[in-house]
């Protein structure tokens, strides 16, 4: 029978978390992801090369309900990770946590670096930590009571992920895994339960709501050749050996070296107490979905919400063990805190965000896009007026081209287009726009300029603290033309 849920102390500690979150939301600036995110929220569609179209939507409401500043567009990331941190003391609940082994994982969830990190800013993993935290909790609800009402419950909560991202398919397949290394299909043969027939038709029933939740996304990505799929393949090739030789050691130090051993203590009680051989399958689907995003070139934080999962089943017997409970816990979480608050939170002064920038490059790409869109502005004004009228501003990337949809209108800048991502699918420029072409280029970025005609540098981002970031000494490239008209040599500009 599950224990009491500790609803209050667990809301306290969401709220001061989303209370922390808001609080530093505007230190720095827009993440260059939130320009592009609140760029494509003005051209809603079922789907984009790169992603769903769930977190534009989220960008463009959190937008419009509490404005377009950075303040107004973290409210959003703030409210899911609150609602994170419930789900993952929910998750210690079914898996027999105490109220204090409740209250300790929510506490685990708000001190890790990587809730902090997502929470601080609109991303998809914003959203896929609660969606895959919740799948979690209706999966292990599943297999604790072995009742089939929550199989469509289980299906909405994935179609809903499915129009965020595609990493649950991986959570659900090493779960299936999980499961079948476990074999607890032998304990249910031997006891039948009541609803045990609409068990069997409740997976099927699972898979039609998600696939029907999810359908224009999937028909969206299929229509247009499976564009998800190309961007997966370019971001396993630029994680390359380095990459997945620091995978683990990246994992841990985003989800917070002081929490490790916790979820030790979670795999060692799920793989060994009898009492929780129903949930076995949740410790034997980490490392192998951490072999998975292994093999295939994903990102370290991606089996993440699952180890948060693991966390939350070592919290009651930590809680348990541990002399004067609070007294030597609480210091604990305040060192998590501490810790990933520096590492993943604008806490300190701009002009430190070098040293932390090394540890967290998400840190300095919220730095000085209004310095760029002035220097863009400069060199713009710089061509002959009757010139502009004719003139194109190209961009290499989605950053820079949401920085300068967001300021540039301030300057009198025109629509900056690119070939970058889903921005390829809102152009070309339209081919009497035949002038000069004023380029930004990423400084290690590929070479526009074989494109055009008498190209010459104008100007050189600079962001005014010295921090190395993807735009930092990039630079803007005036010439005369291009080679081609917009709508010929359009396909030549495709990035991913």
């Amino acid at each position: 029978m599950l224990r009491p849920f500790a609803l209050r102390p667990v809301a306290l500690v969401a709220a001061v978390l989303a209370a922390v979150l808001v609080a530093l939301s505007g230190r720095y600036g827009f993440h260059r992801d939130e320009l592009y995110f609140l760029l494509a929220g003005r051209h809603p569609v079922w789907g984009y090369v790169d992603e769903p179209p769930l977190t534009p939507l989220l960008a463009r409401a959190g937008a419009a309900v509490f404005g377009a500043s950075p303040t107004g567009l973290r409210v959003v990331p703030a409210l899911l990770s609150a609602c994170s941190v419930v789900l993952t003391a929910l998750l210690a609940r079914e898996l027999g946590a105490s109220r204090g082994g409740q209250i300790f994982a929510a506490g685990c969830c708000a001190c890790s670096g990587y809730v902090l990190a997502i929470g601080h800013l609109l991303s998809t993993s914003t959203f896929d930590l609660t969606a895959q935290l919740g799948v979690l909790l209706l999966t292990l609800r599943l297999l604790r009571t072995r009742d089939g009402r929550w199989w469509p419950v289980l299906g909405v909560a994935v179609g809903v992920a499915l129009l965020n991202k595609q990493l649950v398919l991986s959570l659900l397949l090493t779960l299936l895994v999980g499961l079948l290394m476990a074999r607890p299909w032998r304990e249910l043969a031997r006891r039948p339960r009541p609803g045990s027939a609409r068990l069997l038709l409740g997976p099927l029933l699972a898979v039609f709501l998600a696939l029907l939740i999810c359908a224009p996304t999937l028909w969206w990505q299929a229509t247009h050749g499976w564009p998800e799929l190309k961007v997966a393949r370019v971001l396993s090739h630029v994680s390359g050996v380095s990459g997945r030789l620091l995978f683990l050691p990246l994992q841990l130090l985003q989800f917070s070296p002081v929490l490790v051993p916790i979820a030790i203590v979670g795999l060692r009680q799920l793989l060994r107490d009898d009492e929780l051989r129903w949930a076995r399958p949740l410790a034997l689907a980490y490392p192998v979905l951490c072999v998975l995003v292994l093999i295939g070139g994903g990102k370290p934080y991606y089996p993440l919400p699952l180890l948060l999962a693991v966390t939350a089943a070592g919290c009651e017997p930590v809680v348990r063990r541990a002399r004067r409970s609070w007294r030597t816990l609480t210091p604990l979480l305040l060192l998590a805190a501490a810790t990933s608050a520096l590492a993943a939170l604008p806490v300190l002064p701009v002009s430190a965000v070098a040293v932390t920038n090394a540890v967290d490059v998400d840190q300095g790409e919220q730095v000085g896009w209004p310095r760029f869109t002035r220097t863009v502005a400069a060199a713009w004004t710089a061509i002959p007026a009757a010139s502009r009228v004719h003139a194109v501003l190209l961009t290499s990337n989605y950053g820079e081209a949401g920085a300068l949809a967001r300021y540039g209108p301030a300057y009198g800048l025109p629509t900056a287009y690119s070939g970058h991502m889903s921005l390829y699918d809102w152009g070309p420029p339209p081919d009497s726009d035949d002038g000069p072409v004023l380029l930004v280029e990423q400084a290690n970025g590929h070479q526009l300029e074989q494109h055009f005609t008498n190209c010459r540098t104008v100007a050189r981002i600079d962001n005014g603290h010295g921090i190395s970031n993807e735009e930092q000494h990039a630079k803007v490239a005036l010439c005369e033309g291009a080679h081609q008209r917009w709508s010929a040599l359009w396909p030549s500009l495709r990035e991913y």
